[in-house]
């Protein structure tokens, strides 16, 4: 029999990633027994939108309804799809009450609140139920096979990584209270997915960085650019670059080794987004698309998961995660505390 899962939080991208999931390529591996919101006329709705698939899920909502969630032995799991800033909460009443818990990224909106999570859950012992972070990128097909390709282009020797992301009225997270209220903004929001995708393809971790960050575009919360330079622990150096005040779009990451270049680039085919691979040589280049499927992927990881107990999936540990927020972190920090001047005077020998 499959497992009860209840979804907490009902926003866009959980209209638009999690309800046709658990309606359709889900439904032989687990149950949807509840959805929650704030209120009554969001959880109602969104029971209307998806129980012609799912006849069984209910409508819950306000503090009573989380509370019939929690204390409702027959669902195993929760599904937390809340703002940054007060998932962390939600997170642990789910854990103390012994469900399972995937929560969306990131982890926290600091690695000083991330790590209050991270040691409530420790002191929850060695009985503790899942805890799994859905950071999709790590389950992304195309990166883990970038990663392969990665292997045989020799010694790395450069990196970039680009990410242009027209942020106006036009897009729903435009509009968002919530991401506006974030320290970081879009940057920490959104980043921590490219941050993830950079430790996948490279199989490396982010050693140091030094960055500057601008704030162009007054509609939109600070910063809304970065350019950093960062330095992997195998050595090598690389480039992130990062404007949401652009009007171009574009999401790349490219590893330049001695014997080739592995590039992976979003891209939408017949319809379908994803990502293209290309591996170029000296000889030639080959490229494969595709399509994204890393949503889907985390959540059947995390229901094996809690199936069978246990410790998540690595790629959705709190540890990863962790990294992602640390890494941004370090690169909001960093913001003009590393400076070189060009010019100015030079003494004669």
């Amino acid at each position: 029999m499959a497992p009860s899962l209840a979804l907490i939080g009902v926003g866009n991208f959980a209209q638009k990633q999690y309800f046709p999931l658990f309606s359709t390529k889900l439904t032989d591996v687990v149950s949807l027994k509840a959805l929650w919101s704030r209120s009554q006329e969001s959880a109602e709705r969104s029971v209307s939108l998806i129980k012609d698939c799912v006849p069984g899920v209910q409508a819950k909502w306000g503090q009573q309804g989380l509370d019939d969630i929690l204390n409702d032995d027959t669902i195993l799991g929760v599904a937390i799809v809340l703002q940054p800033q007060v998932q962390g909460e939600f997170v642990m009443q789910a854990l103390k009450a012994g469900k399972h818990v995937i929560q969306e990224k990131p982890i926290a909106p600091s690695t000083q609140q991330a790590q209050s999570l991270t040691s409530f859950y420790e002191s929850l012992g060695t009985m503790r139920p899942v805890w799994a972070i859905a950071e999709n990128y790590r389950f992304e097909r195309a990166l883990v096979e970038a990663h392969k390709l990665v292997k045989d282009i020799g010694h790395m020797v450069a990196v970039e990584v680009t990410v242009e992301s027209p942020m106006n009225i036009s897009r729903p997270s435009f509009s968002s209270i919530w991401r506006r209220e974030l320290k970081g903004g879009y940057v920490l929001d959104g980043a921590v997915h490219q941050i993830a995708g950079l430790r996948v393809i490279t199989g490396s971790e982010v050693k140091s960085v030094s960055a500057i960050c601008r704030h162009v575009d007054e509609a939109l919360p600070p910063p809304d650019n970065v350019s950093a330079l960062f330095e992997l622990e195998n050595g090598c150096a690389g480039t992130l670059m990062i404007s949401f005040s652009c009007t171009t779009k574009k999401m790349s990451w490219k590893i330049v080794g001695t014997k080739g270049t592995v590039e992976v680039d979003q891209d939408t085919q017949d319809g379908q987004p994803g990502f293209m691979v290309s591996h170029a040589t000296s000889v030639g280049k080959n490229s494969s698309f595709y399509p994204c499927c890393g949503v889907e992927e985390e959540l059947r990881s995390f229901i094996h998961d809690l199936s069978q107990g246990g410790e998540a999936d690595k790629r959705s540990s709190p540890g990863e995660a962790f990294i992602d927020v640390a890494v941004i972190e370090a690169i909001l920090n960093s913001n003009g505390n590393c400076e070189l001047q060009i010019g100015g005077d030079v003494e004669d020998e």
